[in-house]
């Protein structure tokens, strides 16, 4: 696939949720190829205001979710009424509840987060590189090849469920990305997976 060449409209207003989460850097760059100046913030009147939102991160659910509590961050996001990308701990925050700590999140999905048990030898945990999506089935994927390769990196995974748009597979057949109402969530690192990622990031910008 070839790279993106034009930039979306300036006046695209995203924020990015700041909470104790690692990686929000590579969103900001990512945004920034495509010529948008994001805001990275806590601040919930600014958040409330944004054209769209990222929640993106790498990080522990059991701290993430003491620490979005403790901002009342949890109670902003339930109640966002423009689109929302959550991105791999981000997305998990959005289900049910998590086994890791075993902590219950967000609840706009009704989906569990679970462990993953290796099978056999030679299966690592986390599971971490390009894996392949299939099953693709939103906006959010246009452009997007059935088989295309995107970038993972996860210990726990969300089993395929009625919110599921696409799906791949490690050990088992996993939900790779979920939608429902304007809540989209990627287990995925779409900042991470080349020109196929920055194409699903235009894609939700242009929702």
């Amino acid at each position: 696939m070839k790279p993106e060449q034009s930039h979306l409209p300036n006046k695209v207003n995203v924020a990015i949720i700041k909470y104790n989460a690692g990686n929000i850097y590579s969103v900001q760059c990512a945004l920034k190829r495509l010529g948008i100046e994001p805001v990275v913030t806590d601040d919930k009147e600014l958040l409330q205001k944004a054209d769209k939102i990222i929640f993106p991160g790498q990080g522990e659910a059991t701290q993430t979710m003491r620490y979005l509590k403790a901002q009342r961050l949890d109670e902003l996001i339930v109640n966002l009424k423009q689109p929302v990308l959550g991105i791999c701990i981000g997305m998990h925050l959005l289900c049910q509840f998590s086994e890791e700590g075993n902590v219950h999140c967000l609840g706009i999905f009704d989906a569990p987060v679970l462990k993953f048990h290796p099978e056999k030898q030679a299966d690592k945990i986390p599971h971490m590189g390009w894996n392949t999506l299939t099953r693709l089935k939103s906006p959010l994927y246009n452009g997007i090849s059935e088989g295309e390769f995107m970038y993972f990196v996860h210990s726990y995974y969300v089993p395929l469920n009625d919110y599921s748009i696409a799906q791949s597979e490690y050990i088992q057949p996993f939900c790779a990305s979920m939608h429902k109402d304007n809540f989209y969530a990627a287990q995925f690192h779409p900042e991470k997976s080349g020109n196929a990622g920055e194409r699903i990031v235009r894609n939700f910008i242009e929702l």
